[in-house]
């Protein structure tokens, strides 16, 4: 995984009134914690926290103002209806340290034809070095058949890092499709409750 870096501001003004200054001048105000320092406030550029943030658990190599650290996303507050950071948590890592974090599952191919692939799990914990992040894990579902079932303790995890998560989870499986015969019982089903409904509420009358 490569490195972000961001240019950091100490920051020492604090308050709604302060923070709102801040984003007016597209920037964000954010907190770096851990490893038993004092919460150091920063003021980051807008723009590329928001280009930093497009991936997941990106490396942000802050620099400037007294700070040179890296360290990792921990907490995002957007604004919910234009999507801008209004505030940015981090956490501090050091090179070689071995850090935890939920990295994407996806798939690739496709499962038989009789068969529906119902992905229970997005993403999965793992424990890797906090520069060497992976991007991911894929899974090849191709020719799936019904009834196969991956769980946590299946998944080819990149080297470097190990699973975090329970071995035993439940990450994907492949469910039967709807016969047609079952989608006509639901369909009666649902046709007598509305008729019993009506009947009740004619009694009622």
């Amino acid at each position: 995984m490569s490195e972000v870096r961001i240019a950091a501001e100490a920051r020492t003004e604090f308050g709604k009134g302060a923070a709102r200054k801040i984003r007016r001048a597209d920037k964000v105000p954010a907190v770096l914690y851990g490893h038993g320092i004092d919460p150091k406030h920063l003021t980051l550029p807008g723009h590329e926290v928001l280009l930093a943030l497009r991936t997941a658990n990106v490396l942000i190599h802050l620099k400037g103002d007294g700070v040179d650290e890296l360290a990792l996303p921990k907490g995002v507050q957007r604004d919910p209806i234009k999507g801008f950071v209004e505030h940015l948590d981090l956490i501090l890592v050091k090179r070689g340290e071995k850090v935890t974090v939920e990295i994407p599952v996806t798939t690739v191919g496709d499962v038989d034809s009789e068969g529906i692939l119902d992905q229970q799990l997005m993403s999965i914990g793992v424990e890797a070095e906090a520069t060497h992040i992976p991007t991911g894990i894929e899974v090849d579902v191709e020719g799936f058949a019904v009834g196969r079932v991956v769980t946590a303790a299946d998944l080819v995890v990149p080297q470097g890092s190990s699973l975090a998560a329970d071995p035993e989870t439940v990450v994907l499986q492949v469910i039967a499709k709807p016969t047609e015969s079952a989608d006509e019982d639901e369909a009666a089903e649902g046709e007598t409750a509305a008729t019993t409904e009506a009947a009740e509420g004619d009694s009622a009358e």
